[in-house]
This record gives C-alpha cells, sequence and structure tokens, in this order.
C-alpha cells in the first residue's frame, strides 16, 4: 500500500494512494486510526483492515491526488534518527574516513515539510545544501534485534531530503544545528509498506535533481549500513519504537563538494527520487 498524510480543512488526515485518486480512511473507515503513526503502531491488522477499506470505499471517500495538501508522513515520530556518512563516496567527497560505526544524528518535528511545501532558506546563511535519502519506519519495538531479523521489524519506506545548513552544521563538532533549522527537511510523499520492496529496499536508485539537472546519482545498495544492519546496531543501543524515523544517509554529488559550490536557492524545485518509492518535490523559497 501506499499511504498519504494530508491537510483536510485543516484537520490532518490519512489516505490510501490507488492511481490518481486518495482515499480518506476517515470516510471510508472510522474507526481506523486517524495518522501513519497509528495504523503502523496497529501492526499488520491496521494495514489489512485499510486495505480492505480502500478497496471498499464509496465515491464519498474518494478525493483526486491532484490539488491534495501533503504533510510529512509521519509528523509525531517519537524519534527522528538520521546517519551521515553512510556513502562511501559521499564520506570521500568530504574528505573523511568511510565509518566504521553509524554516524549518528536527530531531527526534530519543526524541520519537517510535506510534499510539495516550500523548503525554507534561512536569513542568516546562503550554504541550503541538498541530501537524497531514503527512510525506513519502523514497525514495532526492537531492542538486540540481530541482523537476520531486523527487516521484520520494518513497517515501510518513503524519501527524504536532509536539507542542510552547512557552515552551521560546521560550527562545531557535533551536526545539531546545522540539520534543524525550520522548514529545512522535505518528507515524503507517501510511506510505502514493506511488502511492496525487496528486503531492506536493496537495489534501488536514488538520485536529487536540481531544476531538472541530476546532481546525485546512486543506488541504495550502496550504503555503508544498510537497513539491517542500521537497526540492529541502534538496538544495540535504544529500543526503537513503531513509527520511529530512520534517515539512511545520502550519496555523493551533495552541493558543498561542487567546484563552485551549488547552494540550494530561493525559486529552485528539488527532486529526490528513490525507485519505486516515489518523487518528493520541493520549491525553496527565502525565509521572510
Amino acid at each position: 500500500m501506499r499511504i498519504v498524510s494530508f491537510d483536510n480543512g485543516g484537520q490532518a488526515a490519512v489516505g490510501v494512494r490507488l492511481g490518481d485518486e486518495i482515499v480518506d480512511l476517515g470516510i471510508a473507515d472510522p474507526g481506523l486510526p486517524s495518522d501513519i503513526k497509528g495504523l503502523v503502531e496497529g501492526g499488520p491488522e491496521a494495514f489489512a483492515a485499510a486495505d480492505k477499506a480502500a478497496g471498499a470505499a464509496g465515491a464519498d471517500a474518494r478525493r483526486p491526488l491532484e490539488g491534495l495538501n501533503y504533510l510529512p508522513p509521519i509528523a509525531n515520530s517519537g524519534k527522528y534518527i538520521c546517519l551521515g556518512r553512510n556513502y562511501a563516496a559521499h564520506a570521500a567527497e568530504g574528505g573523511a574516513d568511510t565509518p566504521t560505526y553509524p554516524v549518528v544524528f536527530y531531527r526534530g518535528a519543526s524541520s519537517l515539510v510535506g510534499h510539495l511545501k516550500p523548503i525554507i532558506r534561512p536569513k542568516c546563511s546562503e550554504q541550503l545544501d541538498f541530501e537524497a535519502e531514503m527512510v525506513c519506519v519502523i514497525g514495532k519495538a526492537a531492542r538486540h534485534v540481530m541482523r537476520a531479523d531486523a527487516h521484520d521489524y520494518v513497517a515501510g519506506y518513503s524519501v527524504f531530503n536532509d536539507g542542510t545548513i552547512r557552515e552551521y552544521q560546521r560550527r562545531t563538532s557535533q551536526w545539531t544545528i546545522g540539520k534543524n533549522f525550520d522548514g529545512t527537511g522535505g518528507f515524503g510523499p507517501e510511506f510505502v509498506t514493506a511488502d511492496e520492496l525487496e528486503p531492506g529496499a536493496t537495489g534501488l536508485r536514488i538520485q536529487t535533481r536540481l531544476n531538472g539537472e541530476v546532481m546525485q546519482d546512486a543506488n541504495t545498495s550502496d550504503m555503508v549500513f544498510d537497513v539491517a544492519e542500521t537497526i540492529e546496531l541502534l538496538s544495540e543501543c535504544m529500543t526503537l519504537e513503531a513509527g520511529d524515523v530512520i534517515v539512511t544517509g545520502t550519496p555523493s554529488g551533495v552541493g558543498y563538494a561542487r567546484n563552485p559550490p551549488i547552494w540550494m536557492k530561493a525559486g529552485d524545485i528539488c527532486e529526490i527520487e528513490v525507485e519505486n518509492i516515489g518523487i518528493l518535490r520541493n520549491p525553496i523559497v527565502d525565509e521572510v
């Protein structure tokens, strides 16, 4: 299934995409959870009920995909865990060694924007960079998970643009500030259930296109720490909970590593595509 979060007259809603239509699950089955995190927490039974409701939905529950007011798929996660330097070529273009243990940082919900919503370049910096990333969403509590079992803990996948204010990222040894400016992290358009993809979402082409020009072009199989190993290592430290979001790192080709650097600016359109998961598109605007 492909599930979206959207704004319905000022209220967050959740729907299943069927072709060029959305089935509003709040109308199709009011007994279902009202957001994707709730569906994830409900497990296979909730997804099965959502699939059944979408298939049986009448015209009153259906609406065109065009014009949908998208929200981030999961805006209320307990944890947004991000990996840095998780593609060897990206580590190298920044002058760093390939990590032997994941480089981990967090994002907050206020940094997120949905599909088609503007990514904001702040007043204090012009160094707004793009980062194409695949998202993995945890489906159930995971602690001390072995790599061989890790895919059983994945609910689904999505797409992320880890928009980064580079000069602030480099002001300290920790990346939190550069990664958490308001409205810099594009997330969406859809949550795609794990059964739609190969285990670990391996072998998928991942790209950034800035104003139609390809900037990053790699494959999720190039990750240093794949989804299973990432879950194993993170769950050694912390309990991963249903609805937790793992942003799995970006490949080479980012703007700061180019000569001259290429920064996102007002009027640009940035597209992040992960094969078989979706295309996340965001315009760039200046903070007012």
